[in-house]
């Protein structure tokens, strides 16, 4: 459960009776700009994501937001990545925070460029950067927040 006390199976299970309210709620923060205080609040546990369960370290923190508030931040999202795409805002070389691309294929679009810039006997310049000692790479999720300067 979030922290409106409400379970997502009540939410499923009672679709028929919670779907005309919640729809009203939306549509008026979708209206006013301003979204129901606790829609915006996460319960905040820790998870072992490895090792022992005696060790501390092993925990990292996961955030459980409300039910209602991830179901509209998902439409809003949805909204906003088919603008983006109809307007032809993010560019085709975009990999970062995008569907179906990933680190994986970044790689693959450097590799291809830098190997036809080099067949094309043009000079290929490539820095690395090691961002590892000046943030927290510990909490990966937290990446970008840990780094306010890389953006």
């Amino acid at each position: 459960m979030g922290p409106d006390g409400i379970h997502p199976r009540v939410l499923k299970e009672l679709v028929d009776v919670t779907a005309g309210p919640l729809l009203i709620i939306c549509q008026r923060s979708w209206e006013s700009g301003e979204v129901p205080t606790t829609w915006k609040l996460g319960s905040v546990i820790p998870i072992c994501k490895k090792g022992m369960r005696e060790d501390p370290g092993n925990y990292r923190p996961v955030s459980l937001p409300s039910v209602p508030g991830k179901i509209m931040q998902r439409i809003i999202l949805g909204a906003a990545e088919r603008h983006l795409k109809n307007n032809a805002v993010i560019r085709h070389s975009q990999q970062g925070f995008t569907k179906a691309k990933s680190c994986l294929t970044n790689l693959i679009s450097f590799y291809d460029k830098v190997t036809r810039l080099v067949d094309e006997e043009k000079a290929v310049d490539v820095g690395f950067f090691d961002l590892g000692k000046g943030c927290d790479t510990s909490l990966t999720a937290s990446f970008w927040t840990s780094c306010p300067t890389i953006r």
